[in-house]
């Protein structure tokens, strides 16, 4: 089998309300789709969501990236052979993750095609039967958040996952108005985003939050600041995630070398795709890490990717890949049966793809031959 054309359609994801975060708020959702055709007729679906202040890939750079560079240098070449084919990429460029997601994720697609099984049974097979959604809230006024958090319990959600990281006093406020509102059983996760940006004040926040009952707190400190993860692990008994500062291979090894964290957050747009995160979970097992297949808000291309690879590995233990429920019109139909998400056993990623749709939000498009 040889790769024979890839299509590439940038488009705009609309959101039903403005997603706000640490550092950033989204009126819509940028990505790049790839649609690679093969000689045999089978034809995968792949998606890149850029994301400029975790991997310094922007969305128009991306595009470049996989027009100009990753496209030709993989045209030709047997989709099957993932490893060759990643070995190629990391020869034609350095870095670049989420544009070389787009090439992995598609052919993982065409495998799963090839073969009529999912591609979770390509990645070990099923070892999950279902995940609960996590709702994630965006940054908003205390009294806002507690509001929306209770409106999803009534729905049947059992976690939420809360977007912090603006100001730090104002943070404690969210998290305490929230706890107050949905009661003890609920989960709650705290995720900010970098946006505590050191180790002191992050200290003197989790020092508010002990009676919190928190599941965990996610990438406080600034990505490149392992140390300072060391530090508020050591200083805090509120678990510590890793996020925005585990990208591949290497930051895994220092991250487990200076027990950084108590569980690591693993996303495909980081790490170039659904192989590498293979990879990362592989080694995190090795050190008794347990993992979180995370999310750059993709569609349900992106996001069914993800979630194949969570449902193969055993030390996956949680997901948050709503970006598709949080989109008012979308390319697939990754189905979700709130409050939890059963994936299908269709072949390839299992998600259908509305043509017509995909032209619709495309604002350009090109084809590599």
């Amino acid at each position: 089998m040889k790769i024979t054309a890839i299509h590439l359609y940038a488009i705009h994801l609309p959101l039903h309300e403005p997603f706000v975060i640490s550092y950033h708020t989204y009126t819509f959702m940028p990505s790049i789709i790839v649609k690679i055709e093969t000689d045999e007729g089978i034809t995968g679906y792949g998606e890149a969501v850029a994301d400029e202040h975790v991997t310094g890939e922007t969305w128009e750079g991306t595009y470049q990236t996989i027009k100009n560079t990753l496209a030709p240098a993989v045209l030709g070449h047997n989709p099957l052979e993932i490893e060759r084919l990643h070995e190629l990429m990391k020869k034609t460029i350095y870095t670049a993750p989420t544009a070389k997601a787009a090439i992995d994720i598609a052919c993982f697609d065409i495998i799963g095609k090839k073969i009529q099984q999912p591609v979770y049974q390509l990645l070990g097979g099923r070892y999950h039967e279902q995940f609960p959604i996590t709702h994630v809230l965006s940054i908003a006024d205390p009294e806002v958040m507690a509001n929306e958090a209770a409106a999803h319990v009534a729905k049947g959600y059992q976690s939420f996952k809360m977007k912090v990281g603006t100001n730090a006093k104002q943070d404690v406020k969210r998290i305490q108005a929230v706890r107050a509102r949905v009661g003890e059983d609920i989960a709650i996760r705290v995720d900010v985003n970098q946006g505590w940006k050191n180790s002191a004040t992050t200290l003197v926040a989790l020092n508010q939050l002990q009676n919190c009952n928190l599941d965990w707190i996610e990438q406080p400190v600034m990505a490149d600041d392992i140390d300072g993860m060391v530090e508020i692990k050591s200083k805090s008994l509120i678990p510590l995630m890793i996020d925005e500062g585990l990208k591949g291979t290497r930051e895994m090894i220092e991250i487990i070398q200076k027990r950084a964290a108590d569980k690591v957050n693993i996303k495909l747009m980081k790490c170039g795709g659904i192989y590498p995160a293979l990879k990362l979970a592989h080694q995190a097992e090795l050190a008794g890490l347990d993992c979180q297949i995370g999310s750059m808000v993709e569609s349900s291309i992106g996001s069914a990717a993800g979630y194949h690879v969570a449902f193969s590995k055993k030390n996956i233990t949680t997901v948050e890949l709503t970006g598709p429920l949080k989109f008012s019109k979308d390319i697939g139909n990754l189905a979700f049966e709130v409050p939890y998400i059963r994936l299908s056993d269709n072949p390839g990623l299992g998600v259908e793809i509305n043509e017509e749709t995909l032209r619709e939000l495309t604002i350009y498009q090109d084809i590599v031959r």
